[in-house]
């Protein structure tokens, strides 16, 4: 008995014999040492796999591709400062009158050692005229009701310059103006009109010309633009096109400096791009 094999399947031809061996309980206790195996073998897979899972993930991750990502690209035009004209001399410095001492000044000239056949300065100040005036570069009468000023210009030299009145027609650089041109209805409302009225050239399109031009033009007081030029062209008519576009814009908001419209020089790219269907 303790060699015996309960489940040794002749074991189960011995219980069934001269019974029923239709009735499903002969057929799962024959095939209960496959259908073991059999789970064991699924249950193992199924945790392998979970395990693996992660790992299998980030390895598929490089070979799916990803869903097209529309990006939105703005051009940032950097516009060089405009060159400095070295043959016009720099503005002279505003020249104010200082007001009156609200003290008597005396002059105390600085102390220069000279031979004494040389000295011709008046002595300084004695120590009891100080004691009711201040020292100062010159004599200066006080005005005891004058205001004490301590980050006003020191002077005195008159005003003798004109004032110069600016160059009304001088045209600012796009850096320098305070409030910079703008189109009719902003950025969004200059793309409406791109799109609405540039024309892709045939020669471009056969040739699968595709790029940016680089435009400028001045932007007049009165909203006008002016002396449109192509400063880099991708040929195929592209820069004409580009040209053609800006001259029949509507006029923009001018730009304004020191509370006026001025004339501004302005640098704007214009793209050329083929959709898929073209």
């Amino acid at each position: 008995m303790a060699r015996l094999d309960i489940l040794d399947p002749e074991w189960i031809e011995v219980v069934f014999r001269g019974r029923n061996k239709a009735y499903g309980a002969y057929v799962l206790r024959k095939e209960n040492a496959k259908t073991s195996v059999r789970a064991l073998i699924i249950a193992s897979a199924l945790f392998v796999l979970a395990i693996a899972m992660p790992t299998i993930i980030n390895k598929l991750k490089g070979f799916i591709p990803k869903a097209d990502e529309k990006v939105k690209i703005q051009d940032v035009v950097l516009i060089p400062p405009p060159p400095i004209d070295a043959t016009k001399p720099p503005p002279p410095p505003p020249k104010v009158e200082p007001p009156k001492p609200k003290v008597d000044q005396v002059r105390f000239p600085p102390p220069v050692v000279k031979p004494d056949n040389e000295v011709k300065e008046k002595d300084p100040p004695t120590v009891k005229e100080l004691e009711v005036k201040d020292p100062g570069q010159k004599d200066l009468k006080g005005d005891p009701s004058a205001d004490i000023r301590i980050d006003e210009a020191v002077g005195k030299s008159d005003i003798k310059e004109k004032v110069v009145e600016e160059n009304t027609n001088a045209i600012v650089s796009f850096a320098a103006v305070e409030k910079l041109p703008a189109f009719p209805g902003g950025e969004g409302a200059f793309g409406s009109y791109l799109q609405k009225n540039l024309r892709y050239p045939p020669v471009a399109k056969e040739n699968n010309t595709q790029g940016r031009v680089i435009l400028s033009f001045v932007v007049e007081k009165d909203g006008s633009l002016t002396d449109i030029k192509v400063l880099r062209d991708i040929g195929g008519g592209c820069g004409q096109e580009a040209i053609r576009v800006l001259s029949k814009s509507p006029h923009w908001t001018p730009g304004i400096q020191n509370g006026k419209p001025v004339r501004v020089a302005f640098t704007m790219p214009v793209n050329f791009t083929l959709s898929s269907d073209q």
